[in-house]
């Protein structure tokens, strides 16, 4: 088991994902010095990978805290949300690939050319974003359910999980635009972490998005990764029908190890200071808000 993230790690995270989908920072190609084959950049296709949710680092990561959202955060513009303070829960996701093959789909502005619905381009962020990625739902004792301000996801390798793998290079890094081809994935050994600063890694709570308010309590956060869906407009799948005859992008192993839980508590006036596990009170920026 990967061990619980440190604050260093959840640091170098952060600049990690807001280098990986920076315009001008991120790299255009893969590692290849020193590397294997499948670390200089070509996918490893040779087994299915296996997605799976790590609940460790959202327990261990997640904050309530009242913040200013500007309106020209892509989070609010694209979740319709009320522009000023609001009160809300943000959180850590990390999705590990504990396969022994790549997530690799192929090119995203070839897809997006070809119009079969798996990227879509982000015109806030610049960049493709992998649809059917992840859900995360906010989730009371009585079941009630609140969506968070996520709208979008770009895979990619951002730390290694299996560190004894051998797989110290990464190969996916890069999210693809309009007018250049992305490399997305995620390579066995590797995780693809979404960390809380990032754009949409929030679940609103003063009911500014339309949703009901969430009252103070004890709650969930159920992430699932790769998750089984029904069709658009009752039309055919996509890519993948799982043994359960729901749609799923893409093949794995195992498809029961797919979720992940944290348990949260929302306090009646939690401030700006906030109050979880994680003690950060740094003002979030439009450069963390890049949805990664």
């Amino acid at each position: 088991m990967r061990p619980i993230i440190s604050s260093f790690a959840l640091a170098a995270a952060v600049v990690l994902a807001a280098v990986a989908c920076a315009p001008d920072d991120k790299p255009t190609s893969p590692l290849t010095a020193g590397a294997s084959v499948k670390q200089g950049g070509v996918p490893d296709l040779s087994a299915l990978p296996d997605l799976t949710v790590d609940s460790k680092s959202t327990q261990n990561n997640w904050i309530v805290r009242v913040e200013d959202l500007p309106a020209n955060f892509c989070s609010v513009e694209e979740g319709n949300i009320t522009p000023g303070e609001h009160t809300l829960l943000r959180f850590t996701v990390t999705t590990p690939n504990i396969g022994k093959g790549d997530v690799f789909i192929g090119s995203p502005l070839d897809h997006y050319n070809a119009g079969d619905g798996l990227f879509e381009f982000a015109t806030c962020h610049k960049h493709f974003h992998f649809t059917h990625y992840a859900t995360y739902r906010l989730i009371d004792k009585n079941g009630k359910t609140w969506k968070s301000a996520k709208r979008g996801f770009c895979m990619l390798d951002t730390d290694p999980f299996n560190t004894n793998s051998g797989d110290g290079r990464w190969t996916y890094r890069n999210c693809g635009t309009l007018t250049a081809d992305g490399f997305q994935g995620i390579s066995a050994g590797w995780a693809d972490t979404y960390v809380f600063k990032l754009g949409g890694q929030y679940f609103l709570l003063d009911g500014g998005d339309g949703q009901p308010p969430v009252p103070p309590g004890v709650y969930t956060i159920r992430v699932e990764v790769n998750p089984a869906y029904v069709p658009d407009n009752g039309g055919p799948c996509l890519r993948f029908v799982d043994p359960n005859g729901m749609c799923r992008q893409f093949k794995e192993t195992n498809y029961a190890n797919n979720v992940g839980e944290a348990t949260v508590i929302i306090t009646d006036h939690p401030g700006r200071s906030g109050y979880g596990t994680i003690k950060d009170k740094t003002k979030i920026t439009a450069a963390d808000e890049i949805e990664k």
